[in-house]
């Protein structure tokens, strides 16, 4: 027979969770064709592997790439870590369904996330589900899921409002989730510490989950770390609620304090799985993290008058113990600031770190981004991520953002800070059990079945990695530096990546459950 693309001479990480064993692996018309011995078989493209591992791609759970997909550098620094697919539709915010005010709201709340709409969607007018996923559609050397941002739906129907849903709302919500999901979403998001999904309650929010079958509810929840009690608390009664299976994003914190709520869930017989990533800070929006609750950030200009009155002077005194652990990743207009913290500089503008921060706000009209340490950094932390990851319900997720100068490093290195450090240096999990964690098991969860195997009739997105070199090398200091190696990624079949480099193909498909 003659291929496509035969992967010769390397050992196979099938992702069923089996030990690696040596085969060729030949692929045509985007699927895999055979796997075993296979000599001298033809095909237009050779990939030798000696000495390399050949993996299902691997997929990233929570990835905020809804625009940066579209960026080559995006891509070059997902594929150089192994993902061949991203999970988008986030923390409940993204840019469809919903009318031209909607998706100007989801960008310009996000922008420090998510960035502005390009490629080939504009972002000034109506969007539907099937558009966007239209738009990613061979557009892009990754693929894409989609989940329904409870957020976006919110604000289509009833605006910034903190007053829980009519009948009539939540009808049209619920019109929203269905016609969504028939258009190929892969299930529903909400962010419930962002606006206006801070507002919903869990009976909002099951009801909005009663149309996702086995489809996943997939939530920031209402609160983590010491206090995720509260949060799981709410996931449990929406699962019980609604049947929904429940995917918890970004679990972080204390493990004695999470994994007993994982496995509170679990007893209870909530389908529950979670994913994490391995660094101990965060990046989000900095109106988030020090504006109190009685700010309406969903309301752009009353927030900023707010900030610039004298209603707050009680407040800023209150984040002293905050600033320092705060560095601005994202500040249009004062790009300047991007690297510092909050602290550093204020300094260098010759102001307080409180009056810097109004003014960092406000110039930025509330787009600006930080990366925040967390109180628990060090190794107790660091112990945390790694029984977190080690959990049979965990999967792999970058939470990467690429806006701004200066990211959270980890959406250029998360996936292979799981191979290098906690696979290779640390026995954290086998080779084998990394392929689980980070390909077959996100693909079962989001209902991508013809993905994260290695297995004939699969699609074929594969991964050639050297487990001897894989590797982060994205730091704080130096946050866009791309992974190694991982040199060769096929996405349904053709390659992407070669050398290291893209090759300019655009196969990505948008998936559909």
């Amino acid at each position: 027979m003659r291929f496509d693309v035969v992967i010769n001479g390397g050992r196979v990480l099938d992702g069923t969770g089996a030990p690696p064993y040596r085969a060729d692996v030949a692929v045509a018309d985007g699927k895999i064709a055979a796997i075993g011995r296979l000599g001298g078989a033809g095909a237009e493209t050779v990939i030798d592997a000696t000495g390399r591992f050949v993996a299902p791609g691997f997929v990233d759970c929570h990835a905020h790439g809804d625009a940066a997909v579209f960026d080559p550098a995006v891509q070059r620094a997902a594929l150089r870590q192994g993902v061949t697919t991203f999970v988008l539709g986030q923390d409940g915010l993204s840019f469809a369904p919903g009318s031209a005010a909607t998706v100007a709201y989801a960008s310009r709340y996000f922008a420090a996330v998510n960035g502005p709409l390009g490629g080939p969607l504009a972002a000034d007018g109506p969007l539907t589900v099937g558009e966007l996923l239209g738009g990613y559609d061979r557009a892009v050397a990754l693929n894409t899921a989609y989940l329904l941002p409870h957020g976006t739906i919110r604000y289509d129907v009833m605006g910034p409002s903190p007053e829980p849903p009519s009948r009539d709302h939540l009808a049209a919500m619920l019109r929203h989730v269905e016609q969504g999901l028939s258009e190929g979403a892969v299930g529903l998001s909400t962010g419930l510490e962002y606006l206006p999904g801070r507002y919903a309650t869990a009976e909002e929010l099951a009801a909005l989950c009663a149309p996702l079958g086995g489809l996943s509810y997939v939530t920031h929840m209402r609160a983590y770390g010491p206090q995720a009690g509260v949060g799981m608390t709410e996931v449990i009664d929406i699962a019980e609620r609604s049947g929904a299976a429940v995917h918890v994003s970004h679990l972080h914190g204390p493990a004695d304090v999470l994994l007993p709520l994982v496995e509170e869930a679990l007893g209870k017989g909530v389908d529950l799985t979670f994913d994490t990533y391995p660094y101990l800070r965060g990046n989000t929006i900095l109106a988030m993290v020090v504006l109190p609750g009685s700010v309406p950030g969903a309301e752009t200009d009353r927030a900023l008058e707010m900030i610039a009155s004298d209603e707050l002077d009680g407040w800023w005194p209150t984040l002293d113990a905050v600033w320092p652990r705060l560095t601005v990743s994202h500040a249009p207009g004062m790009e300047w600031a991007e690297g510092l913290t909050i602290v550093a500089a204020a300094e260098r503008d010759g102001s307080a770190p409180a009056e810097f921060c109004r003014r960092l706000l406000t110039e930025t009209r509330l787009e600006a981004g930080v990366v925040s340490a967390r109180p628990d950094e060090g190794p107790e932390g660091e112990e945390s991520v790694r029984r977190m990851l080690r959990h049979p319900s965990h999967t792999g997720g970058s939470d990467g953002i690429y806006v701004g100068g200066h990211p959270h490093p980890r959406g250029f290195g998360a996936f292979a800070r799981f191979l290098g450090r906690h696979v290779r240096e640390l026995s954290d999990w086998t080779w084998e059990q990394a392929v689980v964690h980070l390909a077959s098991h996100p693909a079962r969860r989001f209902g991508l079945t013809d993905r994260g195997l290695v297995r004939s009739g699969f699609a074929a997105d594969v991964v050639v990695f050297d487990p001897a070199a894989v590797g982060d090398r994205a730091t704080y200091e130096a946050p866009r530096t791309l992974a190694a190696g991982v040199d060769d990624v096929l996405v349904s079949g053709v390659r992407v990546l070669a050398g290291g480099e893209l090759t300019g193909a655009t196969p990505g498909r948008a998936l559909r459950p």
